[in-house]
């Protein structure tokens, strides 16, 4: 399989885990916040752990098919969301306060596309980079 055919197989593969992680995002979101009536930041903040777990879980195994040490992988994705979960919070506060009042959903939904894009290209080039495929079998 050519190179090009096997990393926009890895590109889909992002796209549908990453979908599951956002509606596992969205729905924890949602009960937090319309059900047990949090914090709109601690609603976000819970649920975008639970949407990485989930993500780097089935994207470690499955997309980038990394026998690379889980440890390290999860401290450098640690490492990305201790600047983007700051920044994300910050800007979710300031776009659903006064005198803005965005919708939370709208700005849920724009953060969850940046978190997207952003951490596919982490993911892909900093924490996979040089481990992917190390998992799979040779073929004999």
């Amino acid at each position: 399989m050519t190179e090009k055919k096997k990393e926009l197989i890895r590109s889909i593969k992002f796209v549908l885990f990453s979908i599951s992680a956002g509606v596992i995002q969205v729905l924890s979101f949602t009960l937090m916040e319309e059900v047990l009536h949090l914090e709109h930041w601690i609603s976000y903040l819970v649920a975008l752990v639970l949407s990485v777990l989930w993500n780097f879980t089935l994207n470690r195994k499955f997309t980038f098919c990394s026998a690379n040490n889980v440890p390290i992988a999860m401290l450098k994705v640690a490492g990305f969301y201790l600047v983007f979960t700051p920044l994300s919070t910050w800007w979710t506060a300031v776009l659903t306060g006064e005198p803005i009042l965005m919708n939370e959903y709208l700005v849920l939904a724009g953060t969850m596309l940046i978190n997207f894009v952003t951490e596919y290209l982490f993911d892909r080039f900093v924490v996979f980079g040089k481990s992917i495929d190390t998992a799979k079998k040779t073929e004999e």
